[in-house]
């Protein structure tokens, strides 16, 4: 059974955030709330974590996993970004944003996508969710909590404990989450490419 935990969404308690990333470091899978929708998060380098969430939501190895990352300087560890495109994220984030870029050496084999050796980053703005990552110390590997053949992700924490009870570890609820995911920017090509219109003005990269 998945254990809940009842975070406030503006003064997150230490106690319970130190709690959760002592589980995520442990090899747990949780469901936690960002600035966009609920999303499944896990350790970086967990290859069974990875393997939970594509069997929860049904996904190929062609999907691009995102790293939640707490900043810019977390991020810039994990992708290559040049001048213009640094300067176009750093003016969006934080924010309802994931960026598809090149990856360092720093992001395990498994999370890249296995012909464009590109991953998602992002940097939520959501209380919560930056404390996990500033507790963990590292980016944390996510997916949207989006289940297969549903068109909208769970908006309530107690909903997703009472569904995937028994295939998360932990479920921290923070009150009502968005239904949007987050707006989708691919700079991996040369060209800027709108690959996913949500939560973020996508406008200011057309």
């Amino acid at each position: 059974m998945a254990k809940y935990f009842d975070v406030h969404p503006e003064n997150p308690q230490r106690r319970t955030i130190s709690t959760v990333a002592d589980s995520i470091r442990s090899g747990a899978l949780v469901a936690y709330p960002t600035d966009s929708c609920f999303a499944l998060g896990c350790q970086l380098g967990s290859r069974d974590g990875i393997d939970r969430i594509r069997s929860i939501r049904n996904l190929d190895d062609r999907h691009h996993f995102t790293l939640v990352c707490q900043n810019f300087a977390q991020l810039g560890q994990f992708v290559q970004i040049d001048n213009d495109v640094f300067r176009a994220i750093k003016a969006a984030t934080p924010g309802s944003y994931t960026f598809i870029l090149p990856a360092t050496r720093e992001v395990p084999r498994q999370l890249l996508h296995p012909k464009k050796k590109t991953v998602g980053v992002r940097i939520p703005d959501h209380v919560v969710a930056q404390a996990l990552v500033a507790e963990l110390g590292e980016p944390l590997l996510s997916s949207t909590l989006l289940l297969p053949d549903e068109e909208e992700p769970m908006t309530q924490g107690w909903e997703i404990k009472e569904r995937l009870d028994h295939v998360v570890d932990a479920v921290v609820d923070s009150g009502d989450c968005g239904t949007e995911p987050t707006t989708v920017i691919d700079f991996s090509g040369g060209e800027v490419e709108i690959v996913r219109r949500g939560a973020g003005d996508a406008s200011r990269f057309e």
